[in-house]
Order: C-alpha cells, then sequence, then structure tokens
C-alpha cells in the first residue's frame, strides 16, 4: 500500500506556518470574529428560505445568492457537459459541504452513510438510509434503476483531503450501482486557514467558513464514463480516478480511508525520543515533550542536580519517583553517599559511566567524620572544627553556583542537615571528654561553642 506522501494530503495544522500570513491573519482576527457572528444570523435565514421553497431552479438561485454573502462561492466549468440523464455523479471529497454546493448546481441527493441521523441528517442536506450495512448498496442500487428519482452523488474517497497533493483511492462499491457516471471535479481555495483539518466536526468547520472572508468552490463537469465490457469495478473506479486526478493536476494515490485513520492514529501516539545532556543547565530539557507528570518530575531532578550535581539524574529521578519532593530527595541522597557513588561509578544497572559525564565540574569533597580517634580533647576538637569548615565551604560553594534564591534556600538546607548530622556523631565525643574531665560543663561548653 504506497503510503509516501500521505503528510502532504492533509492539513493537521489550521493556521499558517508562514510568519507574513500568520500576522495578517492576527490582524483580520476581530474582523472576522465579527464577521462570523453575523453570517450565523443570516445562516439562519439562508436554512429557513431553502426550508421553504420547493426544490427549483427559483431556490437554488437564490440560496446560491444567499451563500455568497456567507461567504461561500461557486463557479462551475463547461455546464453544458452536466448530463441531464446521468443517474450517479461521481466528485472528490475536500470539504463537509461539497454535496451542499453540488447541489446548488444541479438536484441530487447524496445517502449517509455515517454519522448523525434524524433531524441532523435532513438539516445538512443529507439522505437518510433504512438499511442494514450490507443492504446499502443493493438499496442505492434500486433507487438508481427506479425511473424519475433524483441522481445520486457520491464521494469514493470515503474522506476529505486538502484537495493539493492527490485523490484517496476510491472504494469499488459505489461503480456497481450503475454502468454509467458522471464524474464532477471539485477544487476548493480559501485564504489565510486551511479547508479541513482532521477529526473536526462539520460544525467547527462551519463556523470557520464563516469566520473567513470567502472560499470559492470551483465546479468542472467531465464526460460521461460508461464501463466497458469485462471491466471489473476496481477497474472502472481507477479509471475514474486517473480522468479526476488529471482533470485536478493531482496524483492517484492508493491510500485509502483506513491508511489515514492509521497514520491519524499514529501521529498522535508518536512521542519524540528524549536525549540526555552532559551539562547540569540542560539536563532535563528532552523531558519537555512528555507528559504533565513526567515534566513536573524533571524539574525536581533538575533543582536536585543544581544542588548535588555529582549525583547522576537517573538515581535522582528514581528517587524522586518514591518520595515526590525535593527536600526528602536531597536527605536521601546525603544520607545514601557511599549507594549514589556507586551508581555514579557505573556499578548501576544503566551501564558504566564516569562521574564527569553527568556534571561540568568535579563535585565538592567533604570530611565528615574523623579519619582516626583523638588521643587527646583538644585533637578531638579540632577534628570537630575541620569537619564544620568543610561544611561551611561546601555550603559555600553550592551557594556560589546557585542563581536563584530557591536553589540557595536548598544548598543551606542540606548544609544544615549535614551539620546536624556531624553533631550527632560527636556525641561520642561529648561522652568522652565529660568522662575524662569528670564534669559535664567542659563538655557543653566546647559542645556549645562549636
Amino acid at each position: 500500500m504506497e503510503t509516501r506522501g500521505i503528510e502532504d494530503m492533509f492539513d493537521f495544522r489550521r493556521f499558517p506556518k508562514d510568519a507574513v500570513v500568520l500576522l495578517l491573519l492576527l490582524i483580520y482576527f476581530p474582523v472576522g470574529i465579527s464577521l462570523m457572528f453575523i453570517r450565523i444570523f443570516i445562516g439562519v435565514h439562508v436554512f429557513l428560505v431553502s426550508c421553504a421553497l420547493p426544490e427549483s431552479f427559483i431556490r437554488r438561485f437564490v440560496v446560491r445568492v444567499m451563500c455568497s454573502v456567507l461567504g461561500m462561492h461557486v463557479r462551475q466549468k463547461n455546464p453544458r457537459s452536466r448530463d441531464k440523464n446521468t443517474k450517479l455523479y461521481i466528485c472528490n471529497h475536500v470539504t463537509e459541504f461539497d454535496h451542499n454546493i453540488i447541489n446548488l448546481l444541479t438536484p441530487c441527493n447524496t445517502p449517509q452513510l455515517d454519522g448523525s441521523t434524524g433531524f441532523v441528517c435532513w438539516a445538512r442536506g443529507f439522505m437518510e438510509i433504512h438499511a442494514g450495512s450490507g443492504a446499502i448498496g443493493e438499496s442505492l442500487q434500486s433507487y438508481c434503476s427506479a425511473e424519475g428519482t433524483t441522481p445520486l452523488l457520491l464521494f469514493p474517497e470515503e474522506d476529505t483531503t486538502n484537495g493539493r497533493a492527490g485523490l484517496l483511492k476510491f472504494s469499488s462499491w459505489p461503480f456497481s450501482l450503475t454502468e454509467s457516471i458522471q464524474p464532477v471535479a471539485l477544487r476548493v481555495t480559501r485564504p489565510l486557514i486551511s479547508l479541513s483539518t482532521p477529526e473536526s466536526s462539520w460544525l467547527t468547520e462551519l463556523l470557520w467558513t464563516f469566520f473567513v472572508p470567502w472560499t470559492v468552490y470551483h465546479v468542472s463537469w467531465l464526460p460521461t464514463v460508461s464501463r466497458q465490457d469485462g471491466e471489473s469495478t476496481q477497474e472502472f473506479a481507477n479509471k475514474v480516478q486517473e480522468l479526476l486526478a488529471a482533470e485536478l493536476g493531482l496524483v492517484a494515490t492508493k491510500i485509502t480511508k483506513a491508511d489515514k485513520a492509521e497514520h491519524i492514529k499514529r501521529t498522535r501516539h508518536i512521542v519524540p525520543q528524549t536525549t540526555t545532556s552532559v551539562t547540569p543547565g540542560s539536563i532535563g530539557l528532552g523531558f519537555m515533550s512528555l507528559g504533565t507528570d513526567d515534566r513536573r518530575i524533571a524539574k525536581m531532578a533538575q533543582q536536585v542536580k543544581d544542588v548535588l550535581p555529582h549525583v547522576p539524574l537517573n538515581v535522582i529521578t528514581k528517587d524522586l519517583a518514591k518520595t515526590n519532593c525535593v527536600d526528602t530527595t536531597i536527605t536521601n541522597l546525603l544520607e545514601n553517599k557511599e549507594e549514589t557513588s556507586m551508581e555514579a561509578t557505573g556499578i548501576s544497572t544503566f551501564g558504566p559511566s564516569k562521574i564527569s559525564s553527568y556534571s561540568s565540574g568535579p563535585a565538592p569533597t567533604l570530611k565528615p567524620a574523623a579519619k582516626a580517634f583523638g588521643k587527646s580533647p583538644t585533637d578531638r576538637h579540632l577534628s570537630l572544627q575541620e569537619r564544620k569548615e568543610a561544611l561551611y565551604n561546601f555550603a559555600r560553594r553550592s551557594g556560589m553556583n546557585q542563581t536563584s534564591n530557591d536553589t540557595n534556600i536548598l544548598g543551606f538546607f542540606i548544609f544544615f542537615n549535614m551539620l546536624n548530622a556531624t553533631l550527632k556523631s560527636t556525641d561520642w565525643s561529648r561522652k568522652t571528654v565529660t568522662e575524662q574531665f569528670g564534669s559535664s560543663n567542659y563538655g557543653k561548653k566546647h559542645i556549645h561553642v562549636a
């Protein structure tokens, strides 16, 4: 199945990419909104007039003039080529109102194959068929063979395109209704915005039609085509597709309605692949295309990464998924320094890596405890002073590397947590000093000074 160029056959963006056209659209926007409300009021009267007048040339002329006020202009080419004896018109599908436009030029009925029924079906100008899905073809074939019936207008593409690149593959069942058909080529132009977008409702398309200054429908009548002896319905459909494509200057593709639906579904569920940058300032940017929760975790992970640049991002994200709190994650990473260091050096399940690939500079060196137990109270006191000085230096470097007040607060939060942990770790020193000198006042004094 040919799917090359499927993106060119449909407009997935309502607004243009060109900056100049987009600027003109912004300038026109207030005018378009006002024009839309005015046309809604006029459109109600057009609907009432079309319902009140009987089917005739006068009715089609009046409605056509009123539709021009609504911004829907109709131009036809080769009107004398229209066959009044034909029972089936075959047309390419561009907008949700193609059948209404053709009906302004000649009487025809378009069956509602799917969608709403009842009043909405009748108000939109469709012919409702009371038959099962398998009996629709037989019902329409009986309708075409009856005498004095209004010709049918069918769209074998079964879905709309932008009308600029190619035609969808024609279904074969419409060509089994009669032996001869008349092709109708339809080309639609509109300024500022796209003609239609996938999965957009007919009511939305109607409001956008009222919004734009005008929408021009160019209708070309081609000569009647009959099926040859021994020619299958699919071959007949392909031949008519080629004729319409040549008239419109498009390509007759093998892309079907199902291919379009599959492409829309695939486009909707594609998630761009993300990459992890090696600089702390850009880590987490790859997560911007993910969901809301992922973006929130990525933002918190970036905050933790700014405070602890030596910790791998995957370790931070893993802990944030459990705690969902920046402060708690920072505390956990500080309390589990050995495990974090092992994962940073490549022992984790994420494969070997170097700590330098996760940060832009070397991590600060901390001395949370003395290497050996001091022999004298003076040595033990100096050991505590050295650890305090190391913590002060670490907090000072962390504060200088940050650019926001929030991150500075996190840096000082780490400092006080580490200081508290250090003070707790010196309980043995306090106890030893008290026992050695026989008085608790000496130990309390030194702890207070510390």
